[in-house]
């Protein structure tokens, strides 16, 4: 379908997200994969998440729940690889090292729902401030912002992601959901909605008082109708070279739902590819 109603909703069951910025045997192009003291721990990180399995579901195929292994799967492939930010798995090194090179990250767990524990982070003057929900802190260093980040964290698996400056809609960032199914042998896009994140938020799930606009409004609002055809066309390029990627991967999907960003300048990214998208 080349154009995909507003009221084709459905409410986001993930929250838009990377993963781990490393490929399986070598680093892949571009920035997704800087050099870092740990990249030996990295590699392993990224092999152990190829290899868990996926888990069977109540029909639409299977799912797989890590991040980290569905983006793990994402950058082996050349034409995918660019439009993943850099990620990290958490740790206080590596959140010091992506904040010097990048001014601004998300931390998301590795597993999770609906903008649940997401955190932005930014350096701010000589120190540090953290949003959580709609509240901002601040912390003095990284150690003292990685402590006081623990307690958000209740025990979970994070990441860290480059901070992507979104466009927006009114002052509020927007970003784009593709559903993408498989019908017997055939793959079909099902639905290609905008996101508007709420005042005050900066995440955009339906779930946490998200509106919903069609792809085409969003991109003609945020950037410029004259790229909503091309914008279109190359959320659908990426969804059918990502979907055959990762069914090589993990056999048995059958339903994906891509997470797109678009940032000031127009550039694509892909945040999540949920396997069970609602």
């Amino acid at each position: 379908m080349e154009e995909f109603a507003a009221d084709s909703a459905f409410p986001a069951d993930e929250v838009p997200a990377a993963a781990v910025a490393a490929a399986q045997d070598a680093p892949v192009q571009g920035e997704a994969v800087p050099e870092t003291a740990n990249a030996e721990d990295e590699l392993a990180y990224v092999q152990k998440a190829l290899s868990l399995p996926l888990h069977a579901g109540k029909g639409g195929g299977r799912m797989l729940s890590s991040k980290m292994a569905k983006t793990a799967a994402l950058l082996s492939h050349p034409s995918i690889a660019p439009h993943i930010p850099p990620t990290r798995p958490y740790t206080e090194a590596n959140l010091k090292s992506m904040l010097e090179q990048h001014g601004m990250v998300v931390i998301k767990p590795v597993r999770g729902t609906g903008g649940i524990g997401v955190i932005k982070i930014e350096r701010s003057g000589s120190g540090y401030s953290y949003t959580h929900s709609s509240r901002t802190r601040s912390a003095s260093s990284v150690p003292s912002l990685h402590r006081a980040l623990k307690p958000l964290q209740k025990g979970r698996a994070y990441m860290i992601q480059k901070g992507i400056q979104l466009a927006t809609v009114g002052g509020r960032p927007i970003d784009y959901r593709v559903k993408y199914v498989k019908n017997g042998s055939r793959w079909e896009f099902r639905s290609m909605v905008g996101r508007v994140a709420r005042p005050g938020l900066f995440v955009t799930n339906l779930c946490r008082g998200g509106s919903q606009l069609t792809a085409a409004q969003g991109i003609s609002r945020s950037l410029s109708s004259k790229l909503v055809r091309s914008k279109k066309q190359e959320m659908r390029s990426l969804t059918r070279i990502s979907a055959s990627a990762l069914e090589a991967r993990f056999p048995g999907i059958g339903q994906l739902g891509f997470d797109y960003g678009l940032d000031k300048s127009g550039k694509i990214w892909i945040f999540e590819v949920n396997t069970r998208p609602k």
